[in-house]
């Protein structure tokens, strides 16, 4: 059994862990709130834009002939746009999106695969593994702003354009609560048409003005910012929510350590009066 003052020297330890893991929870929790309200305010319009760039990418711009519009049967190498964050003391939520990337990429192996990482963890694991990082940009507790979003996703248009790669997917994190958050891969490039008949009906009744080119012109680029951005808010909210449930644990389980070891500390403390009082009881009996 350990002594008292090393019992002692653990429950400090263990207090001073639960303070930290206290500060960090409220402070992921303060964060949470804004992220959350950022993540409301993107994700209508990013689903809206890709609703209706499906759309068009069935009949309504059929003949049409544009760099992004380019498609491939089998493609042979594929851009990933990896969100993950910059720090750990997060639970899973690193892990699984990297586990979510890894299954996307390994059947190419690395000479096929072009990455864009935003946040340090991605970039860190895949460039241990030889994959191509091609840009990379970190991710502040507040996230990035829509130009970061737009410069990395131009590094990744521009890939496509050059034929350099078939297909682009992002992955991120989907926010859904602060206890639930779920790893997403996303194809936005070449773009999926929507396949149902509504679908067919509402594309064969577009009238373009200006001419269709011209409008694709516009709405590609934006739109693979749009969906980038989005990604990176909701990977943010996804990163503070699921900081905030990891150190809420952490916290009861300091906290469960700290009376666990105040037991023993009281148990440690009468063994040793118990004992002191045999041996006085044993002297004094000596002594008659």
């Amino acid at each position: 059994m350990a002594s008292p003052r090393q019992i002692r020297s653990r429950i400090r330890t263990a207090k001073n862990i639960q303070k930290i893991t206290y500060a960090m929870k409220m402070v992921a929790a303060a964060r949470l709130r804004r992220a959350q309200e950022a993540v409301g305010a993107a994700r209508p319009y990013a689903e809206k834009m890709r609703d209706v760039m499906r759309s068009l990418a069935g009949r309504g711009v059929a003949g049409v002939n544009h760099p992004l519009m380019r498609r491939s049967d089998s493609p042979a190498n594929i851009g990933v746009i990896l969100v993950t964050g910059d720090r750990g003391l997060c639970g899973a939520y690193n892990s699984s999106v990297i586990r979510k990337a890894m299954e996307l990429a390994r059947p190419y192996g690395t000479d096929r695969v072009r990455m864009v990482c935003i946040g340090k963890k991605g970039a860190v694991f895949f460039r241990r593994r030889g994959y191509n990082i091609v840009a990379e940009n970190p991710v502040p507790a507040t996230g990035i702003s829509f130009a970061d979003a737009q410069t990395l996703s131009r590094a990744a248009r521009e890939m496509f354009e050059r034929g350099e790669i078939d297909a682009l997917y992002v992955i991120y994190t989907q926010f859904i609560s602060a206890l639930s958050q779920r790893p997403q891969t996303l194809q936005i490039l070449p773009l999926e048409p929507v396949e149902s008949a509504a679908a067919t009906e509402m594309t064969a009744n577009y009238i373009f003005e200006p001419d269709p080119a011209e409008i694709l012109s516009s709405l590609l680029p934006r739109y693979l910012d749009t969906l980038v951005y989005q990604a990176v808010v909701e990977s943010v909210a996804s990163e503070h929510g699921a900081r905030m449930t990891s150190m809420s644990s952490a916290t009861d389980n300091a906290g469960k350590m700290i009376s666990g070891l105040t037991l023993s500390l009281n148990r440690a403390r009468q063994a040793t009066i118990t004992k002191e009082i045999a041996e006085i009881v044993g002297g004094a009996e000596a002594l008659k």
